[in-house]
């Protein structure tokens, strides 16, 4: 008795499987029609309460990471939007995220090493042609800013190009394409920071970090309507980031585990790869720890601690306990692995910080 069913269940998936094939080109088109619906000219920014965000469009480092962009970061003060840093893959976790990139005030840069400008040119392109802005994007950063701008630029003139010929100078008006380096001076060495824009109700100010020998290297605070967001870009522990985020909402910092870097480096050299591997060893000697990040947090007496720029590459949240390491008994606070798409709000006159994922 119990075939009969069985062979009804059966007959019933077969009848399914054929539907699907027999009318896949119709379906896929009708859904395909419903997603776009639903997602084109998106802004997940729209509803927003007033207040600082903190969108993470990557999270990564140089290292290959099939989930993680290169380095970068959206704060989002009441309808201002700042990019820091832009690394490769940055800009489509923006589009992916919804964060309406015509919208951008401005791109601030940490450092210039390659995987935080390798998606300058991307993020300029869509700014320009998703908003008709008339002007180039402003990109702040510390003297030699106007190289790295320059050379973004001419790389991307012959492709401007293209686009004006084709779209017209309605769409794409040609004044808009590229960026224009706004460099400041780099902050004393003692950790003062410096002003670099007071704008609508928000501050923000850069200061000096220990990325050696690389330099300039700066960090980022962010205040607005009494929250605070600060940014360590890439440095090893320092005492200048404890002295600007002191009292903040939020810490980004970046982090390596030197205890999981350490595996890499022996399977590299077993391997006869004996420059990558001395690479490996380099990078431990001007990159901070989760540790040394924790400790940060706490002296700074900041709230929640979000680590990025995250090394080696963790491919699931199973590796997250392993790549905190000891973090967890520094800081009392909580302690957030970042990932791609995270966004945190911290709306004004609260204590508040929401997380949700946009990805």
């Amino acid at each position: 008795m119990m075939r009969r069913p069985l062979i009804g269940l059966v007959i019933l998936a077969l009848l399914l499987v054929g539907g699907w094939l027999l009318f896949q080109r119709e379906l896929g088109a009708r859904l395909y029609a419903q997603a776009v619906e639903a997602r084109a000219g998106g802004d997940s920014t729209r509803d927003l309460p007033d207040g600082l965000h903190l969108y993470l469009c990557g999270t990564g480092s140089p290292l290959p990471d099939a989930g993680r962009a290169g380095p970068c970061a959206a704060v989002i003060a009441g309808r201002q939007i700042y990019v820091v840093d832009s690394g490769e893959g940055a800009s489509r976790k923006l589009g992916l995220g919804q964060i309406p990139v015509a919208r951008i005030n401005g791109l601030l840069l940490t450092h210039f090493h390659s995987d935080h400008i390798d998606g300058i040119g991307p993020l300029m392109l869509l700014r320009w042609t998703q908003g008709t802005t008339t002007s180039p994007l402003p990109i702040h950063g510390p003297t030699g800013v106007e190289a790295v701008v320059a050379g973004f630029n001419a790389a991307y003139a012959t492709d401007n190009g293209y686009r004006v010929g084709h779209h017209g100078e309605r769409i794409v008006p040609p004044g808009g394409a590229g960026g224009v380096a706004m460099p400041f001076a780099e902050p004393p060495a003692d950790g003062t920071p410096v002003v670099l824009l007071e704008r609508d109700g928000l501050t923000i100010t850069a200061f000096r970090v220990d990325h050696g020998p690389v330099d300039p290297a700066v960090g980022y605070r962010f205040d607005y309507r009494g929250r605070s967001i600060v940014i360590s870009g890439d440095t090893a522990a320092s005492p200048n980031i404890v002295r600007n985020a002191r009292g903040a909402d939020l810490l980004l910092h970046e982090a390596l585990q030197p205890a999981m870097v350490g595996p890499m480096t022996r399977a590299l050299d077993a391997r006869g790869q004996a420059n990558v591997a001395q690479i490996t060893r380099d990078i431990l000697n001007y990159h901070a720890s989760p540790e040394d990040a924790a400790k940060a947090a706490k002296a700074a007496g900041v709230r929640q601690l979000v680590l990025t720029h995250l090394v080696p590459p963790l491919p699931s949240s199973a590796f997250y306990a392993a790549f905190l390491g000891d973090a967890v008994d520094d800081f009392d606070g909580p302690i957030i692995v970042g990932e791609d798409g995270m966004l945190f709000s911290l709306p004004a006159g609260s204590e508040v910080i929401e997380r949700e994922d946009l990805l």
